[in-house]
């Protein structure tokens, strides 16, 4: 059997942060470490958080790269083709550098926020935006929030199929929050009569008097991985959502740990009500088993059910 590594974990780790924080990591090493890079290489994609994979429930590919208009960073454009007839294809700026910069930590200290958002489209995006298409009918002339977007996936197939009145797609990081704006512009035909906005939201901002009681349904995607924001998440569900019958949350994550029951806990003291579906799709759950046992025809090596597989948790007032 292959080794796929020889390196402790916490040494693998400490390559990764190293390529992070190193726009070229490789340009040191010599040529006859070739062949232990490359094994090297593997093993970080192993055990490495970042996802390079996702359960592709909605198809696309990169349009082509460039430099982004307002940033020194490496954006791509990539065009998501919606599995309903004569739908729009939606076009989604992104970011595609393989390395942090100094400004994404000092805007993570400045606001208080993480910037995951930016990294990649996370899995459980993938899955709620499948989710949208899949239960379209519950969004018709509804006003909705998409909660932490990143880049939004579910909130845009939310706006372009769904007749929803209003769509906002919200995140507290303002390099997010440009993108989207950026976004919603470029793909401004494909909304019909529904309202699209970006907005930035911090969870723990004081002043959200102007969206009080505003909506009908609030999406999230993989919003209670940090137990330090856990308060102010259940905060501002309880505060977003219309005091109706029928308004509810939407959340798609994964347990991370204790990190979903430690959120449900805070929510259930919050005097919100809750469910959890751990089967709530035959597709994603299709794709799931099939990650696990390794018979997924394209597959994802270093797929945890813990860590990749959202459970899909309905939230009331």
């Amino acid at each position: 059997m292959e080794n796929r590594t020889n390196e402790k974990a916490s040494s693998l780790r400490w390559k990764i942060l190293r390529q992070a924080l190193l726009s070229n990591p490789s340009s040191s090493s010599c040529s006859s470490s070739t062949n232990s890079d490359e094994q090297s290489q593997t093993s970080i994609k192993r055990i490495s958080r970042k996802t390079s994979h996702g359960f592709n429930l909605i198809q696309s590919h990169v349009i082509h790269d460039e430099r982004g208009t307002s940033n020194n960073y490496k954006d791509a454009r990539v065009c998501y083709t919606l599995p309903i007839p004569d739908t729009p294809q939606l076009f989604l700026r992104q970011r595609v550098d393989n390395h942090a910069d100094l400004n994404d930590f000092q805007t993570c200290n400045k606001y208080n926020i993480d910037n995951t958002g930016l990294v990649c489209n996370w899995p459980s995006e993938d899955v709620l935006a499948h989710y949208c298409l899949s239960h379209r009918d519950i969004f018709r002339s509804k006003k909705v929030i998409e909660l932490g977007s990143g880049y939004g996936l579910a909130g845009f197939v939310i706006a372009a199929i769904t007749e929803a009145s209003e769509v906002v797609i919200s995140d507290g990081n303002p390099q997010v929050v440009d993108y989207t704006q950026r976004n919603i512009e470029a793909n401004s035909g494909a909304f019909g009569d529904t309202v699209v906005k970006s907005m930035k939201l911090h969870w723990n901002q004081e002043d959200t008097s102007s969206v009080a009681d505003a909506f009908d349904i609030i999406v999230a995607s993989d919003c209670t991985f940090f137990k330090d924001f856990h308060r102010d998440l259940a905060r501002i569900v309880k505060h977003l959502l219309s005091k109706t019958e029928s308004s509810e949350a939407i959340f798609l994550s994964p347990k991370r740990g204790n990190s979903l029951d430690l959120f449900l806990e805070v929510a259930e003291e919050h005097g919100l009500h809750f469910s959890v579906t751990e089967n709530y799709d035959k597709e994603v759950w299709k794709r799931h088993e099939g990650f696990l046992n390794g018979a997924d025809r394209d597959p994802w090596p270093s797929y945890e059910t813990g860590h990749c597989y959202p459970l899909l948790i309905k939230i009331t007032l």
